[in-house]
């Protein structure tokens, strides 16, 4: 995901909700349905169009009301067909969709194939400014409807035709064994003819084809989701409904949370890391997500690419102490990282405890000698930069600079450098305009060991922000997306990962658990691998 997920805006409102307590209050049982729980959430930062909501909040509502050709298992991450009948393949470059029979969406228009072309050609069009448009850039035409500059020359992408009511083709750019393991990715949903014939009246309240139906959303407020009892899917809804409450401090959500007046809170503060086993028991969920930072280097400039400087950059990694930072600063909600992936993956699905090895470990004579033999740190010290606004950053940055002080015995060596707001500092970083090392985080948009490297580090890549470009990585990448044998393109990929380990693209600091806590009447409360709460599972009592 691209560098963090925030939520700021959204589409059209609809019935205005009253709601009580300064916070966004009433959860539990004030104002609440009966069998309907309240969450904790934020407003999407986009419109809810499947390819353009590239965000948690935004995503947690497309979970709910969308499915498509496949879904990841909420448990194991495992990318399960769901809407697909059959998706086959002889040369991993052209797949022959079958979509499964009965599907509907929830104002009654079939799921057909042209449900899935038509709304991924809406996707990748350059015209419709979406920002998820990059994930079909697999697909053969892209260039033609999302042109690098200028306008677009196709509507339609050369490479996904429709051979049947049920059956579609797709011809990829290049050899992508795993492509049908990103299906699960919202961008990839299906789309009804009404979102087509009545776009502004479809924004105001998307119509999808999951187990719940938007019933109402004020801006600033509350979305409602309602149970819709004609979802043909083996997942359907275990309760009546879902209030989405906004939030703007998880501090207040935490505190309405105790007080009985919200049922879920996904986002544990920092603050109340200490109290919270007291404060909920059992009911305090600390899970392992797909989530890694990094710091990143901007290497467009020449005081951070010459030769020489990945002794810098592994230096300044060993002098990082990430047991440390993660056990008093974090309470065990995150874990050091060891590689450029995450432990939802599992060994078979590409992580690699300890593939890092000593680079990644705290070793701070090393870390000493490594800086001096590359020709010391440029301009005589590192500047951290994050975005100031959040508050968030702060505290870990200051922490992983007094560590790389301590280790280098200078006490100016490493400072934090706050820039701004997100919308500041993602702004410097697309203009590649950072002086020095900068934050950086990576949610995984689908559960493949692919989606960890390529979109990070290939070069000319969509998320590459610090412009890192290496042929033998580019070469091993192309290789494992083109083997056939899962076991052998991960091999290939942990190869790809070594080049990471021996240049320090990117310093890999700590993986992130997701966090929740919930009341006492519900049960069967579960974060699936992307940290987002599975609300169709969760009962009330």
């Amino acid at each position: 995901m691209r560098g963090a997920r925030l939520a700021r805006s959204a589409a059209g409102a609809a019935t205005v909700l009253a709601l009580a307590a300064a916070g966004c209050g009433g959860g539990g049982g004030s104002g609440t349905a009966p069998g309907v729980l309240s969450a904790s959430w934020g407003d999407p930062q986009n419109p809810l169009e499947p390819s353009n909501t590239n965000e948690v909040q935004g995503g947690k509502v497309l979970d709910m009301i969308f499915r498509g050709l496949k879904r990841y298992n909420p448990r194991t991450g495992a990318a399960e067909n769901m809407l697909a009948e059959r998706i086959a393949t002889s040369d991993a470059r052209t797949f022959t969709v079958t979509v499964k029979a009965g599907w509907r969406f929830s104002n009654g228009e079939p799921v057909t194939a042209r449900s899935f072309v038509d709304a991924w050609n809406y996707g990748a069009g350059l015209k419709n400014n979406q920002k998820n448009a990059y994930f079909f850039g697999y697909i053969e035409g892209y260039d033609k409807v999302h042109p690098a500059s200028g306008t677009q020359s196709a509507d339609t992408l050369s490479g996904l035709k429709v051979t049947g009511p049920r059956t579609f083709t797709v011809r990829l750019g290049q050899k992508f064994s795993s492509f049908p393991d990103t299906l699960g990715y919202a961008a990839f949903a299906p789309l009804p003819r009404a979102f087509f014939d009545d776009h502004a009246a479809w924004l105001k309240r998307p119509v999808g084809n999951g187990p719940y139906r938007i019933e109402s959303y004020t801006r600033g407020s509350e979305m409602s989701l309602r149970r819709w009892d004609g979802y043909p899917g083996p997942d359907k809804a275990r309760n009546n409904g879902v209030d989405l409450r906004v939030y703007t401090d998880s501090n207040t959500a935490y505190t309405d949370l105790l007080a009985g007046n919200v049922d879920l809170v996904d986002d544990v503060p920092a603050t109340q890391l200490r109290n919270v086993k007291a404060d909920l028991g059992d009911r305090y969920i600390n899970t392992p997500a797909g989530i890694i930072q990094t710091i990143a280097f901007p290497f467009y400039d020449r005081r951070w690419s010459k030769p020489g400087m990945e002794k810098v950059r592994t230096g300044l990694s060993m002098a990082i102490d990430r047991e440390q930072i993660t056990r008093t600063l974090f309470h065990r909600t995150r874990t050091p990282a060891t590689d450029w992936t995450s432990p939802v993956l599992g060994t078979a699905g590409g992580f690699s405890e300890g593939l890092c090895g000593a680079p990644c470990a705290y070793h701070p004579g090393e870390a000493r000698k490594l800086v001096a033999e590359g020709g010391g740190l440029p301009g005589g010290q590192v500047k951290i930069a994050y975005n100031a606004d959040t508050g968030s950053h702060k505290e870990w940055v200051d922490a992983v600079c007094n560590s790389i002080n301590n280790a280098l015995r200078n006490d100016k060596a490493c400072v934090g450098n706050p820039v701004g707001t997100f919308a500041d500092f993602r702004n410097e970083i697309g203009r590649h305009k950072m002086q020095g090392p900068f934050r950086a985080g990576w949610q995984m948009d689908y559960p493949l060991i692919q989606n960890f490297l390529q979109p990070l580090y290939y070069t000319g890549a969509s998320s590459n922000d610090g412009r890192w470009s290496d042929k033998r990585f580019d070469r091993l990448v192309d290789r494992a997306n083109a083997e056939s044998d899962r076991p052998t393109a991960v091999r290939l990929f942990r190869q790809a990962e070594e080049v990471l380990r021996d240049t320090m693209a990117a310093i890999p600091l700590w993986y992130q658990n997701g966090s929740a806590g919930y009341a006492q009447r519900l049960a069967h409360v579960a974060l699936n691998p992307f940290s987002v709460p599975v609300y169709n599972e969760i009962r009330v009592g």
